[in-house]
């Protein structure tokens, strides 16, 4: 039940993100005086669809329901970049162009900027190091000591307690850090301890057989204990969030260079003929396929586990996506954003036309790409969803 609620908490979540991404792209386009054709949440074959005489995006736009929830999507007259006519996306000029394209980045980055502040006021996780705050108006509090893991067979796992758990009192007690909680285990080993935990914000109790022996280095417990900080900001959350999301923009396009920095090392390293030069490689292309998530990890893995740790987590995860949606789509990959500016730009300075069936070409080839590293992706996020 956890796993399916995650999934479609996962698929609304991305849908939401994506649509508002189009959203931001449909209002500047009605504003630089592009014709909005149609807005879709949700891709082909269409489940509903009506046109709007009035609406944010313009007169007579067509809206539309669709059967696969992966996003949504904004169809502008004469999306190609060589149209001509005065409503057309291609007859406009390249700053208007500029603005149409980067105006679902904007939009994605400006909802992080949302939920990065509103995380502030109540308590923003630690998930950087030198992540930034303002001492004078910043409380730093640990958070819950959580159950990150419990291994199947053990006392915690034979008690009913899960990944995701909060444990808020042992024997009576209450629990303050990992390292107190883990004494307390310790010291009541081969015993039956009452614990207290919350789970969904509702507080249970059960009884746990400690084991007497750890030999085998898996706990008394049987569980991995984790502890996040918060920084809690009131005056300066406004400004926490717009410094966190540039903070982890940085972290995220240096994490991509990362990764495909170890692809590449990887795939050339499988060439070597130098046997300790084909295991580092085997371990770089190790690390950077854990290093990404398709669809299949963020909705079988990703979202399930922050649906068990609460609405905070919920709440961080959407705003990391979004970021990561903005950062994707500035990237010169043809059919993304990005891509199709960096057409235009390129172009323009060749001061050559960009014609219709050369552009769907190069994007239609960028798309296949994608779609291959996708489905790779997902191949890999199954193998963890199923392990």
């Amino acid at each position: 039940m956890d796993l399916i609620l995650g999934i479609i908490l996962g698929v609304i979540v991305l849908t939401l993100l994506v649509a508002a991404h189009e959203f931001g792209h449909g209002v500047i386009a009605r504003r630089n005086g592009v014709k909005v054709e149609e807005f879709g949440i949700g891709f082909p074959p269409k489940v509903w669809g009506k046109k709007v005489a009035k609406s944010p995006l313009g007169a007579h736009v067509l809206y539309t329901i669709n059967w696969l929830p992966l996003g949504g999507f904004v169809r502008l007259k004469g999306e190609h970049d060589d149209a001509r006519d005065d409503s057309s996306y291609g007859s406009k000029t390249f700053w208007q162009k500029t603005k149409i394209l980067l105006a679902g980045v904007a939009v994605n980055w400006l909802i992080a900027i949302v939920l990065f502040t509103g995380l502030a006021f109540v308590g923003l996780p630690k998930i950087i190091p030198n992540q930034f705050m303002i001492p004078a108006d910043t409380a730093v509090s640990e958070g819950h000591v959580i159950l990150s893991s419990v291994v199947a067979g053990l006392p915690a796992d034979l008690a009913g307690l899960r990944a995701g758990d909060s444990i808020v009192r042992f024997n009576g007690l209450p629990v303050d850090s990992t390292e107190d909680l883990t004494q307390k285990v310790k010291d009541d080993q081969g015993k039956t301890a009452d614990v207290i935990y919350s789970r969904n914000n509702i507080e249970s109790k059960v009884s746990v057989s400690i084991r007497a022996d750890n030999s085998d280095h898996k706990g008394y417990l049987g569980a991995g204990l984790s502890q996040q900080t918060l920084y809690r900001s009131t005056w300066s959350a406004p400004i926490v969030g717009v410094v966190t999301t540039f903070q982890l923009t940085g972290a995220t396009f240096q994490g991509l260079g990362d990764t495909l920095a170890k692809t590449t090392t990887g795939l050339v390293g499988q060439l070597s003929t130098d046997p300790t030069a084909r295991t580092t490689a085997n371990d770089d292309l190790a690390t950077a396929g854990q290093s990404v998530a398709g669809p299949i990890g963020i909705f079988g893995v990703i979202f399930p586990a922050a649906e068990k740790a609460g609405m905070r987590q919920v709440v961080l995860l959407t705003a990391v996506i979004s970021l990561t949606l903005a950062v994707m789509n500035t990237l010169p990959i043809p059919g993304l954003d990005g891509g199709r500016w960096f057409l235009t730009a390129l172009f323009r300075l060749l001061k050559r036309p960009l014609t219709e069936p050369l552009e769907a070409k190069i994007n239609g080839i960028g798309m296949t790409v994608l779609m291959g590293l996708i489905i790779v992706i997902t191949i890999t996020d199954i193998g963890k969803l199923t392990r």
